[in-house]
């Protein structure tokens, strides 16, 4: 009788503890079984021959990997990072350091931006999840290559190297809204050293975009090409939008996030308010279709007849997860929860055992170069996971 009641007792419980967890909780674990054989599979591939190998995105029935400076490299291992803090299991912490550990060249690359992108995601999140030594030294000399490309006369961090196609345009020092992703890598920096000159470079960065990347309406151009000598706008340009005057989709995403970023590193509240800003211009906006996962681009010609952008999707919601935990404003959640969903049904959801292991399908990496267009991408990915983690600690 006694092991009876105990028995009772314990069904009881577990049936109350099951009629407790809410719908988003069902979600997210749902999503992370899926995220555990797709990666799982992934991550096999990726390793295979005892070569770590940098999986971008699945075309033509092959996984196409991409070489260590390539600007997508670090977010396979964070996507094993973030696998780790989803599950608890330290397998994927293991696999996430050798994946991490091949990225250590890049602390000294210095010909473009995107290292903020390629450390932060791997030995960021590591530093963040298992305090390993040495990623902090790493973060720090990634940091000092990144000033390198700092203009004093613009205020700003130059983001490609005018050559090839850039050069054709005529530009000087581009500048892309992209780069705003890159300055947590900055604000860390100073934390880690208490040298001051990563977070002012940082801030600066920040203040420029504000004044010259935006439109009234909250909108962001996508490259401003400045003269390095003057620090003068030279033009307003895209390079992955439909065109100069456009919305190009994940851009905006790059700014809502890296804006709400820049907010928690520094507490400024002029970046807090740029960030509701670009928020307010994408909740509303009349392009943006009904389940919240946009078009490549919020002006694109043909919607509702063109692609959609997963990876903005996923960024966006990580982004508003963010700012709804700063501002607690419950439109933010509750749209970043429809985003989540829409992404999680099988309309982007890819089933197990397709999609080469990659999580989500549909997304556009550059349509005007005709590169990665509706394909899974690793951005895409790891950007979900980071919504899945905001929204469970939310819960």
């Amino acid at each position: 009788m006694k092991y009876y009641r105990i028995i009772s007792a314990l069904a009881g419980t577990m049936a109350l503890a099951w009629a407790c967890t809410s719908p988003m909780e069902k979600l997210i674990r749902e999503d992370v079984e899926v995220a555990k054989a797709q990666i799982g599979a992934l991550m096999a591939a990726s390793e295979e021959g005892d070569t770590i190998r940098i999986p971008a995105t699945f075309k033509e029935g092959e996984i196409k990997y991409v070489p260590i400076d390539d600007w997508v490299s670090g977010f396979f291992a964070g996507e094993l990072w973030y696998m780790y803090e989803l599950t608890g299991d330290e397998m994927w912490a293991d696999h996430a350091m050798k994946h991490t550990g091949n990225l250590d060249s890049l602390q000294w690359l210095t010909w473009h931006h995107d290292v903020g992108f390629m450390v932060g995601s791997s030995f960021g999140n590591g530093l963040r999840l298992k305090n390993i030594d040495g990623y902090k030294d790493v973060m720090v000399q990634t940091a000092k290559s990144l000033c390198t490309r700092f203009r004093p006369a613009a205020g700003i961090i130059q983001s490609w190297d005018v050559k090839g196609w850039q050069a054709e345009k005529g530009w000087a020092c581009p500048v892309i809204i992209d780069n705003m992703m890159n300055l947590e890598l900055l604000f860390n920096a100073t934390a880690f050293s208490g040298d001051s000159t990563y977070f002012n470079i940082a801030v600066s960065h920040a203040d420029k975009t504000i004044e010259n990347h935006f439109r009234e309406d909250g909108s962001s151009v996508h490259v401003v090409d400045y003269d390095p000598v003057t620090g003068e706008v030279r033009g307003r340009y895209t390079a992955q939008g439909c065109s100069d005057d456009s919305a190009w989709a994940r851009g905006q995403s790059w700014g809502l996030y890296g804006f709400t970023m820049a907010y928690r590193c520094t507490g400024y509240e002029r970046y807090l308010a740029q960030a509701e800003k670009i928020a307010s211009f994408l909740l509303n906006n009349p392009n943006l279709p009904a389940d919240l996962v946009p078009y490549w681009d919020y002006d694109a010609p043909g919607i509702p007849d063109t692609y959609r952008d997963a990876s903005a999707g996923a960024i966006m919601a990580s982004a508003l997860y963010e700012l709804y935990t700063i501002t607690g404003k419950e439109l933010y959640l509750q749209k970043a929860d429809g985003m989540l969903e829409t992404l999680s049904s099988p309309s982007f959801r890819a089933e197990n055992g397709t999609n080469g292991g990659f999580i989500l399908m549909h997304s556009v990496g550059s349509l005007p170069h005709g590169s990665s267009i509706d394909v899974p991408l690793n951005y895409a990915d790891y950007y979900f996971l980071e919504a899945l983690l905001r929204r469970r600690n939310i819960e």
